[in-house]
Formats: C-alpha cells, sequence, structure tokens
C-alpha cells in the first residue's frame, strides 16, 4: 500500500514540476498582456484562430492564451488565476484529471482550457454537479468569455428544442452530465436530422468528476414511455373486432400465424373512425391497436397461450406449462388480451432508448475533470476511462484539524455526543455543519436539536428553495446548519467575521457515507483557501451504512465490542471496522458498474449501429427511399427462403405452403404457385423468386418521382426500426436480468449475454426487413386501390 502511494505522489509530483515551469511562462506573459486595451485582449480570439488555421496546434496556443483568459477574469471578475489554478488548467487540457482540494476555485479553473479549446470551433461542455451551479457558472463564468468574444449557452431541463439547439452551437455550453446523455438519446429519435440539438461531442470538462462518472454510473439514462399503447383504445378495438369473421374480415394463415384484414375489415375500421384510408401513416398507432386486438381474439388463446388469475393476465411457457411469473407480451399485446378478457389494462414500460453514463461520455474526443477526491477512485477511473488523476497542491497550506472519528454502540449514545459538541461550539460561538445522509435522518436529528434548545436551519431537498440563504448564513458566528449531501460539493460557505479567531467551521459527520469520497467533500466544507476549521465523525453501529454490510460478519464482530460509560467503542479498534466495511462496500459498487458497463456495452454498440442506420435514412431523398425500401424487401424475400427451406431439412419437409403464403403478403402480384416450387431445389426456388423480385422492383421503380409517397415510406421506415428496437431494447432488459444465473451452470454470463444479444440483433435486423417489406407493400397496394377507384 505504501509503494502504491509514493508511486502516485512521485508520478503526481513529475507533473506537478513541468507544468509549473508552464505557469511560470504564463507569469512571465503578464505585463505584456496586461497593457493590452480590452479591445485588443478581445482581438487575441481571432488571432488565436487564425494561427490554429495556419496549422498551429493548442499546444503552441496554451501559454499565450491562459495568459490571455487570467487578463479577461482580472477586468471581469476581479479574480486572478494562482499558479495552482494554472497548472489545473494544463493538467485539463492534457484530458486528465485535476484534484484539487475544496475551495481551491475549481470553476475560475475551467476557464482557462475551456477557452482554449472553444478555439477549435468544436464546441467545449462544461458538465456540473446539478442545474443549480450549471446557471450559475454560466451566469458568472460566461461573462469572461463573452468578454472575449466568445459564446456561450446553457443547457438545462424543459429547455425547447430550439433553445437546445441554440444552447449546443455555442463555443461553450454549461450543463448537467444528464441533460447531456438524454439529448444525446432524443437526437436519436427525431424524425427529421435539422431536429438534432447535439453536435459531434468533442471536449468535456467535469466537475465534481468522481460525482458523475462514478456515483451516478450504477443508474443508466432511459428514455421510457409509460406505454403508449392508449387503454382506452384498447378497449374500443376489442369491442370492432370481436365481432370480426375470418375470411370476410380478416384472413388468417394458420401456418405462419399471420393475420391481414381484407378491404372490408379495413372499411369497418375507417367508417367507426370517420377516417379515410387506414394504412394512411397518421393512422399508425390505431392500425397498430386493431391489428393487436386482432391477434388478441384469432390467435391468442386462453388457458393455452396465457390464463387470467386473479384479474391478472399471466403468461405460460408453451415448453414447461408454467406460469412465466413477472413476464408480459410485448409491443401492446398484453394490453390486448387485457382488453379482450375485460381486466383491469396495465400499463407497460417502453424502454425508447438507453444508455449508461459510462458509455455516453467516453463518446467524447476529450474528456477531463476536476474533483477534490479523485485518488479513491483512480483506478476505476483509468479502467474505465483512461484518465489519469494528477493532484494539485493547495494554493494555501490547510490548516483544518481532521479529528479521528468516534464510533459509538447505539443511535442514541451517538445522538447525545453530537448535540454535547454542537452545544460547546455553540457556546463559544463557532459555526457547525451537521452532515447527514438522508432526509430522513436530517429531520430526525432537528427534533433532538429543538429538544435540547439549540437553534438551527435545516437544508434538504424539502428546503432548497432556501437554499441561497441558508448557506449564506451557515458560517456566521453561533449558526447551526444540519444538511444531506446537498451542503456538499460545489458550496462555499463562508466565514463571517470574527469566526476565523474562533476556530472557524466546525463539521460534525453523522454517518460514514458507503463512499470515503463523499465523506471527503463533506469536511471540505471547513477550512477552504488556508482557512482554519475542524472536522469529526460521529457515528454508530446503526447507521445505515452497517445494514448494507453482512450481517453475519457484523454480528460477530459486535460479540468483542467493548463500550465505555457513553457508549463510545474502544475495543477492537472501531476506525478500523469501519474503514474495512466500507472499503467493502465500495468494491461491492465498483463491481456492480463494472458488471453493468460489460452488459451494457454490448447494447451500446448495438444501439450506434441502429441510430447510423436511422441517420442515413433520415439523410434519403426521394428515388433513394425506394431503393432502400427494395433492398428491405430483397433481404426479406431471401431470408424467408431460408427460413422455410432450411439446408440443414430434407426437402420433402420444407413448408412450401407456408413460404407461397408469406412471399404472397409482399408481392404486388405473386404470379408463382406451390406447385412450381414443389420438388425444386433450395437454388432453384430462390432464383423463381428473385424473377418475381426483379418485376417487382421495375414496377415500384416506376414510383420513384412521386415524392409524397416516397416521404410516407421514409418515415414507416423509421417507425418501424424505432417500435422494433423498443421490443429488442425490452428483450434485452429481460435477458440481463437473468444472465447472472448463468454462473451457476459453469458459464461466463458475460460471453453468453454477448452471444444471445447478437442473436437477438440479427433476429431484430430480419423483423425490420420483413416488417418494412409487409407494411410498405401494404400501404403501396392501398394507395393503388385508392386511384384505381
Amino acid at each position: 500500500m505504501l509503494t502504491k502511494v509514493k508511486e502516485l505522489f512521485s508520478e503526481s509530483t513529475r507533473d506537478i514540476k513541468r507544468l509549473y515551469k508552464l505557469a511560470q511562462q504564463v507569469n512571465e506573459l503578464e505585463p505584456t498582456i496586461a497593457s493590452l486595451t480590452d479591445e485588443q485582449l478581445r482581438e487575441k480570439t481571432e488571432y488565436f484562430k487564425k494561427r490554429l488555421k495556419d496549422g498551429d496546434t493548442l499546444d503552441d496556443l496554451k501559454v499565450e492564451a491562459f495568459a490571455v483568459v487570467r487578463e479577461a477574469a482580472k477586468r471581469v471578475l476581479g479574480l486572478r488565476h494562482y499558479d495552482v489554478q494554472l497548472i489545473g488548467g494544463f493538467v485539463l487540457h492534457e484530458g486528465n484529471i485535476a484534484e484539487m482540494q475544496t475551495g481551491e476555485g475549481k470553476t475560475l479553473v475551467a476557464t482557462l482550457p475551456s477557452y482554449l479549446h472553444a478555439l477549435e470551433g468544436k464546441g467545449v461542455h462544461i458538465i456540473t454537479a446539478n442545474e443549480y451551479l450549471a446557471r450559475r457558472d454560466y451566469e458568472q463564468m460566461g461573462k469572461v468569455f463573452q468578454f472575449l468574444g466568445l459564446t456561450v449557452g446553457l443547457n438545462i431541463s424543459q429547455m425547447s428544442p430550439q433553445q437546445k439547439k441554440q444552447a449546443y452551437a455555442a463555443d461553450i455550453t454549461y450543463g448537467t452530465g444528464t441533460e447531456f446523455g438524454f439529448d444525446y438519446l432524443r437526437d436519436n429519435m427525431v424524425y427529421d436530422l435539422n431536429d438534432k440539438v447535439q453536435r459531434k461531442l468533442h471536449y468535456a470538462i467535469i466537475d465534481e468528476i468522481d460525482s458523475i462518472l462514478i456515483d451516478e454510473a450504477r443508474t443508466p439514462l432511459i428514455i421510457a414511455n409509460k406505454s403508449s399503447m392508449g387503454a382506452e383504445l384498447f378497449r374500443i378495438t376489442a369491442q370492432i373486432v370481436k365481432h370480426f369473421k375470418n375470411g370476410v374480415d380478416y384472413e388468417l394463415y394458420p401456418e405462419t400465424k399471420q393475420i391481414f384484414l381484407t378491404d372490408e375489415g379495413a372499411a369497418k375500421i375507417e367508417k367507426t373512425f370517420g377516417i379515410d384510408n387506414l394504412y394512411d401513416v397518421e393512422h399508425q398507432v390505431l392500425l397498430h391497436h386493431v391489428m393487436q386486438s386482432l391477434r388478441a381474439f384469432v390467435i391468442m388463446k386462453r388457458d393455452v397461450d396465457y390464463i387470467v388469475k386473479n384479474g391478472k393476465v399471466l403468461l405460460v411457457d408453451q415448453f414447461t406449462g408454467r406460469v412465466m411469473d413477472g413476464r408480459t407480451f410485448s409491443d401492446g399485446l398484453h394490453q390486448a388480451i387485457e382488453a379482450k378478457e375485460g381486466v383491469e389494462i396495465t400499463e407497460e414500460n417502453e424502454v425508447q432508448a438507453t444508455i449508461t453514463i459510462q458509455n455516453y461520455f467516453r463518446m467524447y474526443d476529450i474528456l477531463c475533470g476536476m474533483t477534490g477526491s479523485a485518488t479513491p477512485s483512480k483506478d476505476e477511473f483509468w479502467n474505465t476511462y483512461h484518465l489519469r488523476v494528477v493532484t494539485i497542491p493547495t494554493n494555501k497550506p490547510s490548516r483544518r484539524i481532521d479529528m479521528e472519528d468516534l464510533v459509538y454502540r447505539t443511535y442514541e449514545a451517538k445522538v447525545r455526543k453530537v448535540v454535547t459538541e454542537v452545544q460547546k461550539m455553540n457556546k463559544i460561538g463557532r459555526p457547525v455543519l451537521i452532515g447527514t445522509t438522508s432526509i430522513a435522518q436530517s429531520e430526525r436529528l432537528s427534533q433532538y436539536l429543538t429538544k435540547a434548545g439549540i437553534p438551527h436551519q435545516v437544508l434538504n431537498a424539502k428546503t432548497e428553495e432556501d437554499e441561497a440563504r441558508i448557506i449564506a448564513q451557515a458560517g456566521q458566528k453561533g449558526q447551526v446548519m444540519i444538511a444531506t449531501n446537498m451542503a456538499g460539493r460545489g458550496t462555499d460557505i463562508l466565514l463571517g467575521e470574527g469566526v476565523a479567531e474562533l476556530g472557524g467551521l466546525h463539521i460534525i459527520g453523522t454517518e460514514r457515507h458507503e463512499s470515503n469520497r463523499i465523506d471527503m467533500q463533506l469536511r471540505g466544507r471547513a477550512g477552504r483557501q488556508g482557512d482554519p476549521g475542524s472536522s469529526q465523525f460521529i457515528i454508530s453501529l446503526e447507521d445505515d451504512l452497517f445494514r448494507l454490510y453482512d450481517q453475519e460478519e457484523l454480528e460477530k464482530w459486535l460479540k468483542k465490542v467493548q463500550t465505555d460509560e457513553n457508549g463510545l467503542i474502544i475495543s477492537p479498534d472501531p476506525i478500523k471496522f469501519v474503514r474495512k466495511v466500507q472499503e467493502t462496500i465500495e468494491n461491492a459498487h465498483y463491481s456492480a458498474r463494472a458488471h453493468l458497463l460489460k452488459l451494457d456495452s454490448v447494447i451500446d454498440q448495438q444501439s450506434k449501429i441502429i441510430y447510423q442506420i436511422r441517420d442515413r435514412i433520415l439523410a434519403l431523398q426521394n428515388e433513394e427511399v425506394l431503393f432502400k425500401m427494395i433492398e428491405h424487401i430483397e433481404n426479406y424475400v431471401t431470408q424467408t427462403v431460408d427460413k422455410y427451406c432450411p439446408s440443414d431439412v430434407f426437402f420433402e419437409d420444407w413448408n412450401i405452403k407456408g413460404l407461397h403464403e408469406e412471399l404472397s403478403f409482399v408481392f404486388l402480384q405473386f404470379n408463382k404457385t406451390i406447385d412450381d416450387f414443389k420438388g425444386s431445389e433450395k437454388e432453384e426456388i430462390k432464383q423463381l423468386v428473385l424473377e418475381e423480385y426483379e418485376s417487382l422492383k421495375s414496377d415500384l421503380l416506376t414510383l420513384k418521382q412521386d415524392e409524397a409517397l416516397t416521404l410516407r415510406l421514409k418515415r414507416l421506415m423509421i417507425q418501424i426500426i424505432d417500435s422494433n428496437w423498443i421490443n429488442h431494447l425490452n428483450r434485452l432488459t429481460d435477458l440481463k436480468d437473468g444472465i447472472h444465473l448463468r454462473g451457476y451452470g459453469q458459464e461466463d454470463p458475460y460471453r453468453a449475454f454477448e452471444i444471445e444479444a447478437y442473436h437477438e440483433f440479427v433476429r431484430l435486423q430480419q423483423n425490420i426487413h420483413a416488417e418494412t417489406a409487409i407494411k410498405a407493400m401494404n400501404y403501396i397496394k392501398s394507395q393503388f386501390d385508392i386511384e384505381r377507384a
């Protein structure tokens, strides 16, 4: 362990020595840059851009550019970058993590590399932990960039797509990590390329990088709908189709379980809903409901495919005959069956798009960040993101005193000590910040302080509208504030008059967090920029942290515990045990993140392929749309022959009737009969089918000038990709949920998931070909019928 610390220290020291020389070069330029007028300083931006155009690199410009930003900050904000802030800026420019203690002015540090990289015109994203900080930094630091002639944008939730587009078009854009990630997902759901808001992801600086890339990384970003399948519409379509008759209103092909509306059936739907053409693109949702209701009534059989128990529709496994707990039919079929059976129609959570925080940020060309607590996760940063941590020295030596933890046997004993400590500090006028891990804990502790007659403020999610006022008072004499993690990262508590002489702000942590990094952040609220301060954790073995630990191990340790008369544990060494518990839980979370990343990287690769296909279709012009559709038809007819004439089955056993049925769905006029196929080799069948395909292709290409038709077909193709992709994501989610069980069968679960996800992806592509071919041809047939009428 000691060797590792030495390595880390010497590595950072080498970096600091090298970067300190660069900071000195910036200092040498200071008098020259300071002599420039505001206009001359602003002109430096165009001068740098020209140098880049002429072949210089950012490394050639960095020293002078940093000197320009420093001077601009002095004039606009009255703030001058310290040498250690310049060093932090160089670390960020090189695409690493600058570990800077709280209170060292990380927000100002970010102005240096963001200005430098914005000169390339590719966009710089500055990511903050919450929208409050994003807005604050945009309003304050944005003034520096605007002074130098750059544009600045703010990207927060509830903004219109047009506002977001404008924010992303700026040279530098502030916002939260989740909002940037959701915008990426939404961009891949648009129906027009012009509706995308993001540019290519180029350079990102993440403030509190460990919070965003590690703490938040266990939760993937998901855009989901409480099913778009309207319950009421299913009830209506169920009432209509239950009276439909085979051969009159629909045609059923038992071999393939395919079902199609006849003209008469479609006409009945059109009359009921007062529409002209059920197959028009704007009626896709209605058509989908009708077809799923028809499948529910005609194909899905009660007590065969499903049972109804206690008012719930439950799936039956066709192989085991058992009920499949927790599973539902997808794509609205489950809701259609519920409507058929007259039970309550459930809402379905449909994942429409998803990405992990890790995979989103790994798409940036250059990624970097800042935090006061990166070292504990140094290995994870390197393994997951290929980011190095460089520890930056403080501008002034730290005067904060960090006292050893006090660990009590019970919660009550802990609270008594906390109240006593607060009273002691309160008596001499020192402000106290009490850190808790949840709203419930902060409110519970507040009751104890109230009982003890100690005036105090509570800062949690319920009181966040008063956040600015509470924090502004927190460093004043005699103030006591109880806070959740809201008072952790990014919170600057300024000391009131005379407080420094009393010893500064005192921090009491009432629980250890699941990560030591969060504890470091709480301590960091005191002793900022060389101020005096102190911190201590007063905790108990009844805290939430210990409920997450192995209960058997905890019980064993508790049997050895000895306490003093106040309930303070004196042996065995409680601090050593607490550290072990925290490390165990941190390692478990790291494993969970690594597990999630391994599985989601497979989904991420597939989503990138689908998004590329989607973009290519959106970019197609008139006749290109028809060619794309024809390509789908060719793929579909080929895969259909392969499906019904498998190479590993004797030709006598091929399902020729099913083949003929399915192919007849897609051709305008299918001239081949079942007898034409019987007794033929697979290649001969393929040849016969391709002859029909070539004839169809010629017919379709006569429509290439019909802009309205090609526009509808393009939209149809995108809708089919999206609906199949949503179903695919839901299948992969189910697969992911049960994949850990493979480990019990001596299988590598990750390899198993990779293989099964690949097979599902092949099936997805086949479904897209088939559905596009069939639906597009049905649509074209309906148009021809309308024209003939």
